[in-house]
């Protein structure tokens, strides 16, 4: 069945479906970024345990999933390419149901995200706005392979981030934590490189220029790890600098993993990317929570 014919079907999306759709496994990332955000304020989580609860939500479920329907809507023609079985494509979310999530998940957000008060509905409107830039015409930022995955890791680890430091202290966090957080975020381009590598044959019919399309596997693949490993060694020299020494060392140590593994990488760019998203990126992440304890409670 085309994709055309799917938007002219009748019934409802199977429940199963509609929760693939969103993806789950795409949670982590803001979620863990938000926590490290509350734990570099410097003030407990458990002053406020039902803001962090809820920012975790709003940045994992919420946000990031309706991300992710909006997402493979504004991909449905890519992906009956690429990945012909996930649920739009394979007509088990049926007619224009798609849509019609990501628009009501961009409502709940931002409904969610007011209940955090001014900084942390100010982050959600961004967020929201972030996420359909991304993937809907006429901007549709996801057809550059700078401009693109620069603003997911902006939104999967710089924004969530700031709005747990933010929503936790209540005001402006400190210039390091702000530093540290857009770091990472700079980090982040490279693992969303990485992941560009599953789509490589759907994007180049598609015109959507990732690095991988445009520069190749293998010089993609080069970028992609001195774009996560070059912001790590900045973050370790500050932390030298404003006397963190142990924390600094650990980190150096979690760059050296994501080191080696980058060189198993380097070996089969194409085949070995999904590979080291989950031997790379676990000590990069790592990384990000040693950061936010040296930031908030480091002596």
């Amino acid at each position: 069945m085309s994709v055309i014919s799917q938007l002219r079907s009748p019934g409802r999306p199977d429940p199963a479906a509609a929760l693939e759709l969103i993806k789950p496994v795409t949670w982590f990332p803001p979620m863990w970024a938000y926590l490290c955000g509350t734990v570099s304020s410097g003030v407990s989580p458990m002053s406020s345990p039902g803001l962090v609860v809820l920012g975790i939500l709003l940045a994992g479920p919420i946000v990031c999933g309706m991300s992710q329907a909006a997402n493979d809507w504004c991909d449905r023609h890519v992906d009956a390419i690429n990945e012909p079985n996930r649920p739009i494509p394979s007509g088990r979310i049926p007619g224009r149901w798609g849509l019609w999530i990501a628009l009501a998940m961009s409502v709940l957000s931002l409904a969610v995200g007011y209940l955090l008060g001014p900084w942390g509905f100010g982050a959600t409107i961004l967020g929201v706005a972030a996420a359909w830039a991304y993937s809907a015409e006429p901007v549709r930022l996801k057809r550059s392979g700078w401009l693109g995955p620069g603003l997911v890791g902006l939104c999967y680890e710089g924004l969530p981030w700031f709005t747990g430091a933010a929503v936790l202290s209540a005001g402006a966090p400190a210039w390091p934590v702000v530093i540290c957080a857009l770091l990472y975020a700079i980090g982040a381009h490279g693992i969303m490189t990485l992941n560009d590598f599953k789509a490589l044959e759907g994007d180049r019919v598609m015109g959507v220029n990732s690095l991988p399309v445009t520069l190749g596997p293998e010089r993609a693949a080069k970028a992609a790890c001195w774009i996560m490993a070059l912001p790590q060694v900045m973050v370790i020299a500050l932390l030298f600098a404003w006397g963190h020494p142990i924390h600094a060392a650990i980190i150096c140590v979690l760059l050296l993993l994501q080191l080696r593994a980058m060189k198993v990488l380097l070996t089969d760019p194409k085949g070995r990317a999904p590979w080291y998203n989950g031997a790379g990126v676990g000590p990069y992440v790592l990384g990000m929570m040693v950061t936010a304890a040296a930031l908030g409670y480091g002596s």
